[in-house]
């Protein structure tokens, strides 16, 4: 059986300094003493500081071409706020190396980050981190167990490992060996108050939910009340499955087009305050988080070099339907293969309400390069189901398949101006 260990925190209470109005009831409130007269200048002193509340963070993905200064940025930005601990999603450094020199570099270098934090920072691995038997290994060198729970406060945290074991070019997975784990821990766990879930990978919306493990986890977590973080898309979306709260999690310094709320790109941390009723969310941008003085922390974190990028040139252009705007929809540019048999998507943009687009591929609202494209235009509403499945597309289908669309647009260098008719 694992050791427990038990750790107690002792509170300190603020007092806060009596009225002055002379025959006045002073009463204590808790770890309150006011003058409490017949008519007081506030609304109730029922104060949010419960002894079973407390404060976590949740950060993002930091890889697929880790960007500068952001998350060693959030990581002082972190100790600004203060929280009980931060625990993460995965997808630490870039990984996907069989070379132990370059692996040893990485994790000393996002290791040199979490040791300035002054809570605990809790390791729950992603893809990029256990890419291959050497990462594996690796990771157990340093850090034991791929998969763990903790109690703090009567709130039981499961970190699971979603790809276990690894295997290359296969989809997520937890292992029969981790399902039993959680098994026992759940079992032994029952009566807590609530219980949160962070994974890597958003296992029920891929397409081998059926076989990766992910509804016997589910089978074991009914019954309680639960939430669910995980990452790996880089894009911000919130599920409901079961009746709980799933989140995935946009970015904290992964690669990313960041651009802006509409997409779900952004660079974030999640706070959670976990009170008697559950947690509550709190989605902090990074670029809102400032010292006392108001100077933007600056750190030295280089970027991770990419490489094959093409030149892209500026896109932009309007969707219409029977000649009216049509709002919201995803417009996809795909370069299609040399036999014409397959697709690779490029570039993509969300219309604005009068029909208009300005296409990204790299970087927000950067164009694409030279090409001839096939082009797709879908209009989901919802654009997800809360279940994740995708909403009801309401243009003709025709559009949704560049197998099928009519639409088609040749990039050149320059600014280019894609216009595109829609008929019912």
């Amino acid at each position: 059986m694992m050791k427990r260990l038990a750790l107690s925190v002792s509170a300190l209470a603020v007092v806060a300094a009596a009225l002055a109005f002379s025959g006045a009831e002073r009463r204590p409130t808790g770890h309150l003493q006011v003058e409490i007269e017949q008519r007081n200048p506030w609304t109730h002193l029922r104060f949010n500081d419960d002894n079973d509340t407390f404060h976590f963070v949740v950060v993002s993905d930091r890889t697929g071409g880790h960007r500068a200064r952001v998350f060693s940025q959030a990581v002082e930005q972190i100790n600004l706020l203060q929280p009980a601990f931060v625990i993460s999603v995965g997808d630490l450094i870039e990984g996907y190396t069989k070379d132990a020199a370059r692996l040893a570099e990485e994790w000393k270098e996002f290791q040199s980050y979490t040791a300035k934090l002054t809570m605990p920072f809790f390791y729950v691995p992603g893809n990029h981190d256990l890419a291959n038997p050497l990462q594996v290994d690796v990771w157990k060198e340093r850090f034991g167990r791929r998969y763990y729970h903790f109690l703090y406060k009567d709130v039981l945290f499961l970190a699971v490992s979603s790809d276990d074991p690894y295997e290359e070019n296969s989809g997520p997975r937890i292992s029969k060996e981790q399902l039993d784990y959680f098994q026992r821990v759940l079992a032994e766990n029952r009566a807590v108050r609530w219980t949160i879930v962070c994974l890597h990978k958003p296992m029920w919306v891929h397409t081998n939910l059926e076989t990766n493990g992910w509804l016997e986890m589910e089978k074991l977590l009914a019954g309680r009340p639960y939430t669910v973080f995980a990452g790996h898309v880089h894009r911000y979306q919130k599920f409901v499955r079961n009746g709980q709260n799933y989140y995935q999690l946009a970015t904290t310094g992964g690669i990313s087009k960041m651009r802006g709320l509409s997409y779900g790109e952004f660079d974030h941390i999640v706070w959670v305050t976990m009170g008697k009723h559950g947690p509550t969310l709190a989605n902090i941008l990074l670029d809102g988080i400032y010292p006392e003085d108001l100077k933007r922390i600056v750190t030295d974190e280089e970027p991770h070099p990419i490489y094959d990028r093409k030149p892209v040139y500026p896109v932009r252009g309007k969707v219409t339907l029977d000649g009216a705007a049509v709002a919201g929809a995803l417009v996809a540019f795909y370069s299609p293969s040399a036999d014409g048999k397959s697709f690779s998507r490029v570039a993509d943009a969300l219309t604005n309400g009068d029909g208009t687009f300005a296409l990204s591929s790299y970087t927000a609202f950067d164009g694409a390069p030279k090409g001839k494209y096939a082009v797709t235009v879908v209009l989901r509403q919802p654009f997800f189901e809360p279940s994740g499945k995708p909403g009801a597309n309401r243009l003709p289908a025709v559009y949704a398949d560049p197998k099928t669309s009519p639409l088609a647009f040749e990039v050149t260098a320059g600014n280019n101006e894609a216009i595109f008719n829609l008929v019912p």
